[in-house]
């Protein structure tokens, strides 16, 4: 940037800096004579530039491991993988290929069915569907295979305790202990049955486990007629009750048809008559004969009357025939009317009553009775067409070789968990150990 020419004179005539005194009033008369030079506009200043990033500092290189130390907690660690691991899985391998039993399977699969006759008006809806599996019956079923009541029955056949417990000396493990109380063998029974079932379809499959196939297959038998025995009782208390309401009603009209009768027995023993009915018709005969004979006779007196003379001996009896027939027509009406004694002190229209009571009532009950016997047949047919029975689709089997204990699944299982234990604590004792 350059000055202007009156900043020039003034730098050109300016004392040196050592010198002292004011200027001379000529150099200042002079100074006030210049013109001074107009202001410059001012310019806009420069932007600052940007600073330049720092240098990133190099990477410094990893410290170098010193020589690695067998410590005394990696002898300790190594100890445990060995008490932990190593030894339990050799301790049950060694079991499992030495002294466990081998357990034979016997197999049974069954399912509860229901005859059910289609009735005519669905008989096309219902066409070949014969039976039906009742899902309610297989829950039962279902619950009573593992129940105290069928271990019970089938102890008393087969004597389960000595059957699981021959091999106890040689496997405590999977064997049943001698003296092992009810419970404990409901438990061992739930071990050594399985039970699998599907609701859906209502199929019962058992698997039964033993230390020999026979055994295995004779239970699975007795599991088996039990079952059925138990389905067989519930169908029969389904009948009864079906049939229950129907035989009461059947019972009760018996017993009123039987005292109706007695009733009529008794009647016909004491007014000697088997059929009233018949006798007044017998009577109403009499009667009629006698109306006729009367007239007859009536007939006979006319003619008299105009042929002989009074007192005549044929007169005289014709009248006395006349008047014997009306005492006896008049004798016989009485006993139809009331205060007649026809039969035991009674007139013929009460005994005619009371017979037809009794008549009545005999019939009342006759068809009461045939209707509870007709409905009786009616709960029978309904209760055999609902009737149910247990149908075997599998076994029971008899096993060839033994499937159980599965010692490679069980040696699995027992490394894995032994393993899991021990990676387990180890992370604690490292965390516990971290902390501090």
């Amino acid at each position: 940037m350059t000055s202007s020419p009156a900043l020039k004179g003034q730098d050109a005539g300016a004392k040196p800096s050592g010198e002292t005194g004011s200027p001379s009033g000529a150099d200042t008369a002079k100074t006030a004579q210049k013109p001074t030079a107009a202001p410059k506009a001012e310019t806009p200043p420069k932007p600052k530039p940007k600073p330049k990033p720092k240098p990133k500092p190099a990477p410094s290189a990893p410290p170098v491991a010193g020589p690695v130390h067998v410590k005394s907690r990696h002898i300790g660690i190594i100890l445990s993988f060995l008490l932990l691991v190593v030894v339990p899985v050799t301790a049950v391998g060694g079991y499992l290929y030495t002294m466990a039993q081998d357990q034979f399977v016997s197999q049974v699969g069954f399912t509860i069915r229901r005859e059910e006759a289609p009735l005519v008006s669905s008989l096309m809806s219902s066409l070949g569907q014969v039976s039906s599996a009742s899902s309610s019956d297989s829950d039962i079923l279902y619950e009573y295979v593992r129940s105290q009541q069928l271990v019970q029955r089938v102890d008393e056949e087969l004597d389960l305790r000595r059957v699981y417990s021959s091999v106890y000396e040689e496997d405590p493990v999977f064997a049943l202990s001698p003296d092992a109380t009810i419970e404990d063998l409901v438990d061992y029974w739930s071990r050594m049955v399985l039970v699998s079932y599907a609701p859906s379809s209502g199929l019962l499959e058992l698997e039964v486990r033993a230390f020999d196939p026979a055994t295995a297959n004779r239970i699975a038998e007795l599991i088996f007629a039990e079952s059925s025995r138990m389905i067989n009782e519930l169908s029969n208390i389904a009948r009864e009750d079906t049939t229950r309401y129907a035989r009461e009603e059947l019972a009760a009209a018996e017993e009123n048809l039987k005292n109706i009768r007695e009733t009529l027995t008794r009647f016909r023993l004491r007014t000697q008559i088997i059929d009233p009915e018949a006798a007044i018709q017998g009577q109403m005969g009499l009667l009629n004969s006698l109306q006729q004979q009367l007239g007859e006779a009536l007939i006979e007196y006319d003619l008299l009357l105009e042929t002989t003379r009074e007192g005549d001996q044929r007169l005289l009896q014709t009248e006395s025939r006349v008047a014997a027939i009306q005492s006896r027509i008049a004798q016989e009406q009485r006993k139809f009317g009331q205060g007649g004694d026809a039969i035991d002190g009674q007139d013929y229209a009460t005994v005619i009553a009371e017979f037809e009571r009794l008549s009545v009532e005999r019939e009342f009950a006759e068809q009461k009775y045939a209707s509870a016997l007709a409905n009786l047949d009616t709960a029978l047919a309904e209760a055999n067409r609902q009737s149910r029975y247990l149908a075997a689709y599998v076994g029971p089997t008899t096993a060839e070789s033994a499937e159980h204990p599965r010692r490679p699944m069980l040696l699995t299982l027992a490394g894995f968990f032994a393993i899991l234990t021990w990676a387990v604590l180890t992370l604690i004792y490292y965390s516990l150990r971290d902390r501090r």
